[in-house]
């Protein structure tokens, strides 16, 4: 394969953008706006507009110097700075513009060449506009699917035919009698008035991201973006700051006549030097250019697109002279497809409308970087941020003075898209200012909770849970997620020693591909690979230290070992964690949940310890999934005497009553020394099953047989130590005695 060739800021960037913004509307249009505003209001106009466009290139040009600009142009920068959707969201619809106005430049190329069809030939059939315009579609198609320098170099003749037309146009006025400049505004054939007059003026002044769409064929895309863009932007506007001033002094034609909207290139026609044999030529360059324009850019983005995911990756294959052909020609099958929809004009608004919200994204990129200081961000021109939204906010407003259902749908568009590909959870390569939205924001929550007292009202489970591996333990991470119920918080850990050589090395990638296996699942966890010297006494440090500032972990969680060493130092460990005031939750699952709506949760109420408080919330926070809200908990305590039963009753009906929990209370008497037999036979059918975790073990051994057996019998058990301070439980929930 030969090496692509690559240009340079004059030819890549300045050529494709000139000729955008010095395009059909300058001819077709000038001399109606004069006609109609006169000469001060018609600078207003192009100050206005060119502001909005100008800002928009200060923008780009920022994002342009901050980054290593890659094959898309702007589809790539606004995807690289807001993430991969919202690249999406622009990218897609912006590569269907750029390839429907393939249609229109040469739809309008085939009208123009057809008005000189002369009328003693006959009128033309009507099929002949449409094989002109297939015919013109096939040409730029073919041309720039073959070798972009080519079509480049073969805008230089039209920007010189373009730019003897403006000097005809110039030479034309001053040879002839000239008058003082027409200032007053009449609205003649704009009723509606000034905004009418601006919303179809600015089409002339937007293209100008043309060059843009070439950074993936450009020498120095960091150098010649801003550079060629602004020099456009900036040349265009001086132009068009002249071309109405010779205009509105000349006496060639009076203010009716340019004020017709049928006159069209006639003004410029009768008014410069050689009339049709200048214009008409530089008319024809100018929309064929622009035709070009699009045909190279329209399918650079189809290719990033496709590099980036999100479209099949055949569309990314390149020739042997480095064109991305395959995306071409299916461009260039589109847009000969749309010749035939009809109603051109109506479509036309459309895309601008859908067009000028890439001005809208690049102008928010540039804003939202500079608002969240994000550190990477270090761009060679620096633009305010107010500066950039700004010009975000002028782009929405001409979208609606264009076309306000066009923008509405324009939005819609996108917010369709963009909500489609974030379901689609796409895997981003790289970082983003999205990103960093969130850690502003994270930053700003965490600041601000670690200024206040968190109150007990404001209780919920932040919980860690240690695992080795998740495929084994989903079903206890689905059991920990629904006690978060969308206000709590859960972490899952894996540690690794210093001995683990691969894993040490590989620690960020197992963190990420433990958030896959868990996005698989549809469920929401954070992930963290902890390292640590020994992993009983790491369990310890990562459980007792972990979380930051308002949100600091209260709740630690093992799985149920399932060796008896692996038991009896998981007991080692709780002991060891429950002086550092962290609630801690030992939990086995023999059995998935049922499906049945009527499920039962049982709470082994023993009256010491105060875990019975721990337990009835968690009870309580269980039951607020949706399908665990017909859940009935139950309450169960053995007593030794009656007395000792009706005591306990009241005590636990009073707790619940001010708890505002409905629940259901079993105090049995004490028939045998066999308690554990009673606590199996009673809550063999329940769901789940809460006990309290006794503290202070001496005999591990003897503890882990008596877990073991409760274990083995049940479907889910949940050992429960309640080690929060007494104002970490929400007052609700606060009980005199356990």
């Amino acid at each position: 394969m030969s090496k692509p060739h690559k240009f340079g800021t004059f030819l890549g960037v300045y050529t494709p953008s000139i000729l955008t913004i010095l395009g059909l509307i300058m001819y077709l249009r000038f001399g109606w706006v004069v006609g109609n505003v006169g000469l001060l209001k018609t600078i207003t106009i192009v100050l206005m507009a060119s502001s909005i466009t100008f800002i928009t290139g200060l923008s780009a040009s920022a994002i342009a110097t901050n980054i290593k600009v890659g094959v898309g142009g702007e589809y790539y920068m606004i995807s690289r700075s807001l993430g991969l959707e919202a690249g999406g969201a622009i990218g897609i619809p912006l590569y269907l513009c750029r390839t429907l106005s393939v249609t229109f430049y040469c739809y309008g190329l085939s009208e123009a060449i057809i008005v000189l069809w002369p009328e003693s030939q006959g009128v033309l059939p009507s099929y002949a506009l449409q094989g002109l315009t297939i015919a013109f579609i096939v040409l730029v198609t073919v041309l720039s699917g073959k070798s972009a320098k080519l079509v480049l170099k073969s805008q230089i003749p039209i920007m010189i035919i373009v730019g003897l037309s403006i000097l005809a146009l110039i030479i034309g006025v001053l040879s002839h009698d000239i008058h003082s400049p027409v200032t007053r505004a009449t609205y003649q054939t704009a009723p509606e008035g000034f905004w009418y007059v601006f919303a179809v003026f600015f089409p002339a002044v937007t293209g100008f991201t043309a060059g843009i769409g070439m950074s993936g064929d450009l020498i120095d895309p960091k150098k010649s973006i801003p550079k060629g863009t602004l020099a456009a932007v900036i040349s265009g506007a001086a132009i068009y700051l002249i071309i109405p001033l010779v205009l509105s002094i000349t006496a060639i034609l009076t203010l009716e006549q340019m004020a017709d909207p049928n006159a069209g290139v006639t003004i410029w026609t009768r008014i410069a030097v050689f009339g049709p044999w200048i214009v008409y030529p530089a008319v024809w360059g100018a929309v064929l250019s622009s035709a070009f324009g699009s045909i190279l850019g329209g399918p650079r983005i189809l290719q990033a697109l496709s590099m980036d995911g999100l479209m099949p990756k055949f569309l990314s294959k390149l020739s042997k002279s480095g064109q991305p052909t395959i995306a071409t020609w299916i461009s260039g099958i589109i847009a000969i497809a749309a010749v035939f929809l009809g109603g051109l004009n109506t479509i036309a608004q459309y895309v601008s409308v859908l067009f000028l919200t890439l001005y809208v994204a690049v102008n928010v990129s540039a804003a939202i970087e500079q608002l969240i200081k994000e550190p990477s961000y270090r761009p060679k021109i620096h633009v305010p941020w107010f500066v950039s939204l700004l010009g975000a906010i002028a782009a929405m407003v001409v979208m609606w003075l264009i076309n306000p259902l066009a923008f509405i749908f324009a939005l819609g568009l996108e917010a369709v898209i963009l909500i489609y590909l974030i379901s689609k959870k796409l895997e981003q390569q790289w970082g983003d200012a999205a990103t960093g939205i969130w850690m502003h924001m994270g930053r700003y929550a965490l600041l601000r909770l670690n200024s206040k007292n968190v109150h007990s009202r404001n209780w919920r489970p932040i919980i860690i849970l240690f695992v080795n591996e998740l495929k084994g333990h989903m079903p206890l991470i689905k059991l920990m997620e629904m006690l978060g119920q969308n206000s709590g918080l859960l972490t899952i850990s894996k540690l690794v020693t210093f001995e683990d050589k691969q894993e040490l090395k590989r620690r960020n990638r197992i963190a990420f591909e433990m958030q896959k296996e868990l996005e698989k699942e549809g469920l929401q966890a954070l992930t963290e690979v902890n390292v640590v010297n020994d992993l009983k006494h790491g369990m310890f440090q990562v459980a007792a230290s972990h979380g930051i500032a308002g949100i600091k972990t209260n709740t630690v969680v093992f799985g149920w070992s399932s060796t008896l060493e692996g038991k009896i130092q998981e007991l080692q460990i709780v002991n060891n964690i429950a002086a550092s005031g962290k609630n801690i939750l030992i939990a086995h699952i023999n059995k998935p949940f049922s499906e049945r709506s009527n499920k039962r949760i049982d709470i082994w109420w023993r009256g010491e310890d105060r875990n019975g408080d721990l337990m009835l919330l968690l009870s309580y926070l269980i039951r607020l999934n949706r399908k665990w809200k017909k859940a009935v908990i139950n309450i169960l305590s053995v007593a030794n005497t009656k007395e000792e039963k009706r005591t306990l009753e009241a005590l636990i009906q009073f707790s619940i009553h001010e708890a505002r929990i409905d629940a259901e209370i079993n105090v049995l008497i004490k028939d045998s020394e066999d308690v554990l037999g009673t606590l199996i036979d009673k809550s063999r059918k329940a769901d789940i099953v809460f006990c309290g975790l006794a503290r202070d073990v001496d005999n591990f051994e003897k503890r882990t047989h008596i877990m073991e057996r409760i274990v083995a019998n049940l479907k889910v058990v949940v050992f429960t130590q309640n080690n929060g301070m007494e104002n970490d439980i929400p007052v609700i929930f606060s009980l005199t005695k356990d």
